[in-house]
């Protein structure tokens, strides 16, 4: 398929209340309001295209670029071709695909974290935390779990949207994963009250760290 093709399938594809509810989630006027399931339907036929999917990014919709981030190499990006893509990102919802479907499978990822602990570009520093929250699931191995804790507390408060839903994530990880720093954490997240208000599905977990964790905690029977 086609740049063209792909684009006028996304635009029949198209859905009026997934496109409100895309806009009133922040993104960008390039948006079709296709249905998450449907583009994955789509990259389930095309496979792998890497060149395909570079083009598709290229062109700025947000359909097009979710689709993108299910087709494209990781391998075949260098560092700085996945730390330019991630930087170009204009939306929450593709942020969230590149990070979980291209950045996590670069084989570069911890040295791009580092980097990007430090940015601050919003989605670059979104991608550094989702991975530092990502590693402190796995165990936090060599993470300096207080330092952690010292920035989130200082830095959640004023940062960007895009990048307090990832800190956030870290906050939580901490809590959940590191027994020894679980009553810092939820103090940490009953002060700043981020997401306290968040409204959720019956039977769904709020991304409120103080209820996160202790649902967390007490399902894996700690």
């Amino acid at each position: 398929m086609t740049v063209k093709e792909i684009l006028t399938k996304l635009k029949s594809l198209g859905d009026d209340a997934r496109h409100a509810h895309n806009k009133k989630a922040g993104a960008p006027d390039n948006q079709f309001g296709v249905k998450h399931g449907d583009i994955r339907a789509i990259a389930k036929k095309i496979k792998t295209d890497h060149e395909l999917a570079l083009k598709l990014w290229d062109t700025g919709n947000v359909e097009a670029q979710l689709l993108a981030t299910l087709i494209i190499k990781p391998q075949s990006l260098s560092a700085d071709e996945v730390d330019k893509l991630t930087r170009s990102t204009t939306f929450a919802y593709v942020a969230e695909w590149m990070n979980s479907y291209v950045v996590a499978q670069h084989p570069e990822k911890e040295s791009l974290r580092v980097k990007w602990m430090k940015a601050k570009d919003r989605w670059a520093a979104r991608a550094g935390w989702h991975l530092t929250a990502s590693r402190v699931n796995k165990g936090a191995n060599g993470l300096d779990l207080s330092a952690l804790l010292d920035r989130i507390e200082k830095e959640m408060p004023k940062a960007l949207p895009e990048v307090q839903w990832t800190m956030n994530n870290t906050l939580a990880a901490i809590g959940i994963h590191a027994p020894k720093f679980r009553k810092r954490a939820v103090a940490i997240g009953e002060k700043i009250g981020l997401y306290r208000d968040w409204p959720v599905s019956k039977g769904c977990t709020p991304p409120y760290v103080p209820i996160w964790v202790d649902f967390m905690v007490k399902r894996q029977g700690g």
